[in-house]
C-alpha cells in the first residue's frame, strides 16, 4: 500500500529526549516500510525514517529557539502539504487530533486518525459528533470512555522498536522511574514507595518549564532523601542501560493515562512494571507475567519485593508478542483492511476483525 504518516510537530520524529506521539508514529512508519509497503512521512526535517520524508517544517517546534512561532500555522502549511498529494496515497494516517477534519473532509473514508491524547475535554464531543466520517483508533480501550459515540474504528496498543532495547537477564539494585516531573506522573509516590521498600530510586526525567514551581516545591525538596538520584531527561540511547538494570520500573501514575510508552519500553528489556490502577494500565500490564498493579503505597512497596523474581525473558517475549512495532504495525494494516482500503484504492477484504492489541 501507498501510505502517508502524518505526525505532529512539536518533537522531532522520532524525539531526541522525552516525547511519545512522534516516537510511536516514527516506530510505526519504520515497521511499515520492513512490511514492504511505500511510506510517506510528514514531518519536521530531521526526522529519521526509512520512510520517504516530506520535511512540512524545518525544525520540530520544541527544538526551535525562535522566541515567537504559532503552533497553529506550522500545522496548517503541514495539512496544505499533505492535501497537495492526496492522491498519490491509498490511505493518509494522521496522528494530529481533529485539525485536519474540515480540510479532508471529501475524502474521510481514506483516512485513519489514532487520536494520542485524553478525551475528557469539554468541547471534543462537538467536533467528533460533527466530524463523524472519519474513523478514529484509540490506543486503549479505556482512552474512549469519554466518547463512546465516536466512529472508533478499534484500537491499536503502541508498539516500540525491538531492536532498540536491549534484554537485559539480570536486575540491578535500583528502582527505575522515567518520564516528566509532574503532578499526574506522581515522582513523589515513586519516591515514597522506593523508601518504604529500602531500595534506591533512580528518576530519569523531564522538567517542563510549567511543572518547574511543582519540581522545586514539592519534589526537589524529597530527593535529598539518600536513596533517591535525579538523573535528568534521558534520550533513547541511554533507556536501555537505565531501564534493563532497574529492578522494576514504578509507574504511579494518579490521572487517565491513555497509553504509558514507559511500560513497555521497561518491558522490552525484561523489567516488570509496579503500577497504578488508572487509565490503559490493566490493558498493558499482566499481573503476575509483566507486573503487579497496585492501588496504594502499601501494595506498591509490597510489590518490590514480589516481583523482584518474576522471569525476565517471559517479559521480553511478552513485549515482543504484543507491543513491538511490528506487532502494532501489523494490527493496523488488519484495520485498514477492515475498513476496505487496499493499494491502489481498490475495496479491500472485509469482515476482518478489528485491530485490538493482544
Amino acid at each position: 500500500m501507498r501510505i502517508a504518516q502524518v505526525s505532529p510537530l512539536y518533537e522531532a520524529v522520532p524525539p531526541r529526549f522525552y516525547g511519545g506521539t512522534e516516537r510511536v508514529v516514527a516506530h510505526l512508519t519504520d515497521a511499515l516500510v520492513d512490511l514492504g509497503h511505500e511510506v510517506t512521512l510528514f514531518a519536521s526535517a530531521e526526522a529519521r525514517t526509512k520512510a520517504r520524508l516530506v520535511p512540512v517544517r524545518n525544525e520540530a517546534i520544541r527544538l526551535d529557539p525562535s522566541p515567537l512561532k504559532s503552533d497553529l500555522a506550522s500545522h496548517m502549511n503541514a495539512l496544505a502539504a499533505v492535501r497537495d498529494r492526496a492522491a498519490d496515497f491509498d490511505l493518509i494516517h494522521f496522528h494530529t487530533d481533529m485539525i485536519h477534519f474540515p480540510f479532508f473532509g471529501d475524502m474521510a473514508h481514506r483516512t485513519l486518525t489514532t487520536l494520542h491524547g485524553r478525551l475528557d475535554l469539554k468541547d471534543l464531543a462537538g467536533v467528533y459528533g460533527r466530524w463523524r466520517d472519519f474513523p478514529l483508533v484509540s490506543i486503549s480501550d479505556h482512552q474512549r470512555l469519554p466518547l463512546p459515540e465516536a466512529n472508533w474504528a478499534g484500537t491499536v496498543h503502541h508498539g516500540m522498536d525491538a531492536n532498540l532495547y536491549r534484554f537485559h537477564p539480570e536486575p540491578g539494585g535500583y528502582l527505575a522511574f522515567l518520564g516528566r516531573i509532574s503532578p499526574e506522573k506522581r515522582p513523589d509516590r515513586a519516591i515514597e514507595i522506593a523508601v518504604s521498600a529500602g531500595v534506591p530510586l533512580r528518576i530519569a526525567a523531564k522538567v517542563d518549564q510549567a511543572d518547574r514551581d511543582y519540581y522545586e516545591s514539592r519534589i526537589k525538596p524529597l530527593m535529598d532523601h539518600p536513596l533517591v538520584t535525579f538523573v535528568g531527561e534521558i534520550g533513547d540511547g541511554e533507556k536501555s542501560d537505565f531501564l534493563g538494570g532497574a529492578q522494576a520500573l514504578l509507574f504511579p501514575i494518579d490521572w487517565p493515562e491513555p497509553f504509558g510508552l514507559v511500560m513497555i519500553e521497561a518491558m522490552a528489556c525484561g523489567v516488570p512494571v509496579i503500577a497504578y490502577d488508572c487509565g490503559s494500565v490493566p490493558e498493558v500490564v499482566e499481573p503476575g507475567l509483566t507486573g503487579l498493579i497496585v492501588r496504594n503505597q502499601t501494595q506498591a512497596a509490597a510489590a518490590v519485593a514480589a516481583t523482584a523474581g518474576y522471569d525476565r525473558a517471559k517479559i521480553r517475549a511478552r513485549f515482543e508478542t504484543r507491543f513491538s512495532a511490528r506487532a502494532m504495525a501489523q494490527r493496523y494494516l488488519d484495520l485498514h483492511a477492515a475498513l476496505g482500503v487496499s493499494s491502489g484504492g481498490a475495496p479491500g477484504p472485509l469482515g476482518f476483525p478489528l485491530a485490538v492489541s493482544a
